[in-house]
């Protein structure tokens, strides 16, 4: 065989393995919402997923904007990188979960739980925490700007953030008091 052949013989088997690989991600990201799902790489924007259980799911680099994921159990997900901009996350249980460089942008993440989650650089610009729980989770370099935390729990699991707390955990003086006392 020459070697033009060969090169011929060889993109075409490059370009077979790749619409074979494109049609498998296409599947996956098109696959019903279960525990340890794999939605990598995926775009999700404006699903609603209220009450999905996608415990220990992949999905990283993925998109959910505008998504409802309102009471939905997150739990070990891995989403680095993953955009939940403008998403409705009420009451949603994101405890342990790998939310690095996440985006949560204006997502409304009341009354949610973060514990153990690893928030490593993870955007909660303008987003709305309040009454969340942060116990545990680790926060590194995580960009809270204009974030509501009004009667969040705070990562140490004692201090309840102020209401009025936009940007950073104010302790409430209810909490201080108490902690004077005893």
């Amino acid at each position: 065989m020459r070697a033009r052949d060969r090169f011929v013989l060889a993109l075409a088997a490059g370009a077979t393995l790749a619409l074979v690989s494109g049609a498998v991600a296409l599947a996956q990201c098109t696959a019903f919402a279960a525990p340890g799902v794999e939605w990598r790489r995926c775009l999700q924007d404006g699903s609603n997923l209220q009450g999905a259980q996608l415990t220990g799911a992949d999905l990283r680099d993925s998109s959910f904007r505008r998504t409802v994921f309102d009471g939905a159990d997150l739990s070990g997900i891995r989403a680095r990188r993953a955009r939940f901009t403008s998403a409705s996350m009420k009451g949603v249980d994101l405890s342990t979960a790998d939310l690095t460089l996440a985006d949560f942008t204006s997502a409304d993440l009341s009354d949610a739980i973060l514990r153990d989650a690893t928030l490593r650089r993870t955007s909660f610009v303008n987003a709305i925490l309040r009454g969340a729980d942060l116990t545990g989770a680790n926060p590194l370099e995580a960009d809270f700007s204009r974030a509501d935390l009004a009667g969040a729990t705070w990562v140490d699991g004692q201090t309840i953030c102020d209401e009025g707390s936009i940007g950073r955990c104010h302790p409430s003086p209810a909490a201080d008091a108490g902690a004077i006392s005893n």
